[in-house]
């Protein structure tokens, strides 16, 4: 069974940075996608970003040029760097993978103070 552990969240001013760590186990295979989700109060789960085994990566538009998604295949790890950042980023973020299933972390929050 795959368990995905999110860590790196907090409490960071408007304009300020955060990155993500997601980390997969229970697996010994390069997982074949994973990427990040958010969840704002009464909105519904969006997709931020996504990084394909091989490197190809997609975002939201509502974070190109801002966010940067990568990963360790070594690790199956995948992070996510989080720069110039808004009010309307505060969400819970959580860490996904699809690999035959989709796996899910438990979710890590972000307040982004204005």
């Amino acid at each position: 069974q795959v368990q995905l552990v999110e860590s790196g969240g907090g409490l960071v001013q408007a304009g300020g940075s955060l990155r993500l760590s997601c980390a997969a186990s229970g697996i010994t295979s390069i997982l074949n996608l994973m990427g990040w989700c958010r969840q704002a109060p009464g909105k519904q789960r969006e997709l931020v970003a996504s990084i394909a085994r091989g490197g190809n990566t997609n975002y939201a538009d509502s974070v190109k040029g801002r966010f940067t998604i990568s990963r360790d295949n070594t690790k199956n790890t995948v992070y996510l760097q989080m720069n110039s950042l808004k009010s309307e980023d505060t969400a819970v973020y959580y860490c996904n993978a699809v690999h035959y299933f989709t796996y899910w972390g438990q979710g890590t929050e972000v307040t982004v103070s204005s």
